[in-house]
């Protein structure tokens, strides 16, 4: 049995004519950029995210740059954020002129750990970016505390987390902004690239809105040096779509991980932290901890079960980064999760069989 590590077939084929509708309606009425279709995804992900405003724009990289923009932060300014992320959160940062700030992750959760995030904070520090890795919301409420202590902006990077809940709260309403990122593999994934700023600071959320124009609000008048990156009419409809089944692609997720939780028991594998009352997680990555994890992962091909690491090189390792010097073994704790660390099948529309067979086979795993 073959198991992909990712499968859009069963989501698309479900909404397959309604995808073909929006596509002939779009194109029928021949408005392709900032649109009824944008405003009417827009409202509605304002309201999933139980917020003031949503703004669409091009990429979820696109999303932080924005929000770091319209704050005011540049040049020679740091930004905090965890060391373990994709690369994107970092060069939000960097396009800005600003200097991003790596701090450890948490050895169990994986996300920032606060209590080493004061400890990086200078006179030049801006903002902390907290990333809701895998699914799971960071710990907000420390991470709060510290900011309203020094006086910095919070920015969640929500590219992984479209619905997920801390402390019964849906993710992009905990800090002064989200980005969040309709990569064609997110929860909520676009037919192609998009994100979203998400916030509940309506002055904010207007100058996001220029700056994604040329920095502009009518036409030819420009307030700001803006960039262009607007959500297209095409991806809105195909998103807006989308949205509508969101929470229920989310609760498959949640019983695959149920399963896989329940299910895969082996000394040398660490799961996932489960979900309680405080972390309600929409699982888009399912991650297992393993110090043989290239054997691991070798065995699992072999048996035809895609994996993936997220992620192999951290950040503080890359070369685009080697202008920050960052000391040897300042980070170990990151390092050792990017040896360590395997991401194993977990999409809607995996059948039984596959997850009985994953589970299975992970179980079986030998030295």
């Amino acid at each position: 049995m073959r198991v992909p590590f990712v499968s859009l077939e069963k989501m698309h084929q479900e909404i397959e004519m309604q995808i073909k509708e929006k596509f002939l309606e779009v194109y029928q009425n021949n408005s392709f950029i900032m649109g009824k279709e944008l405003e009417k995804f827009e409202t509605a992900f304002a309201s999933f995210c139980n917020a003031e405003a949503a703004i669409g724009c091009g990429t979820g990289l696109d999303a932080l740059y924005l929000i770091l923009l319209a704050m005011g932060i540049g040049a020679n300014d740091e930004v905090i954020l965890p060391a373990n992320t994709f690369i994107a959160t970092a060069l939000a940062v960097s396009h800005t002129g600003a200097i991003p700030v790596l701090v450890e992750p948490e050895e169990e959760s994986y996300t920032i750990d606060p209590a080493q995030i004061e400890e990086k904070i200078t006179d030049r520090t801006k903002a902390i970016i907290a990333v809701h890795l895998y699914g799971r919301s960071a710990d907000m409420e420390p991470i709060l505390a510290i900011a309203r202590n020094y006086h910095l902006k919070v920015i969640e990077d929500a590219a992984q987390a479209h619905g997920a809940m801390y402390q019964g709260k849906k993710v992009g309403i905990l800090g002064d902004a989200a980005g969040f990122s309709f990569y064609p593999g997110k929860n909520l994934g676009a037919l192609g690239d998009a994100g979203m700023v998400v916030t509940n600071d309506l002055e904010l959320a207007k100058k996001v809105r220029m700056l994604r124009n040329y920095g502009s609000e009518k036409k030819y008048i420009h307030t700001y040096q803006g960039t262009n990156s607007r959500l297209d009419e095409m991806q809105a409809a195909f998103l807006l779509v989308k949205l509508e089944q969101l929470d229920r692609w989310n609760e498959e997720r949640k019983r695959i991980a149920k399963r896989y939780l329940e299910e895969i028991s082996h000394p040398l594998i660490r799961l996932p932290l489960q979900e309680d009352k405080k972390f309600q997680c929409v699982w888009h990555l399912f991650v297992l901890y393993c110090e043989e994890r290239d054997a691991l992962r070798n065995y699992l091909s072999e048996q035809n079960i895609e994996t993936n690491i997220h992620y192999p090189i951290p950040i503080h390792k890359q070369k685009a980064y080697q202008t920050l010097k960052f000391k040897k073994g300042e980070f170990p704790l990151t390092e050792r999760l990017c040896n360590s660390i395997l991401s194993i099948p977990i999409y809607y529309g995996m059948t039984e069989s596959q997850m009985e067979y994953v589970i299975k086979t992970i179980n079986h795993y030998r030295r």
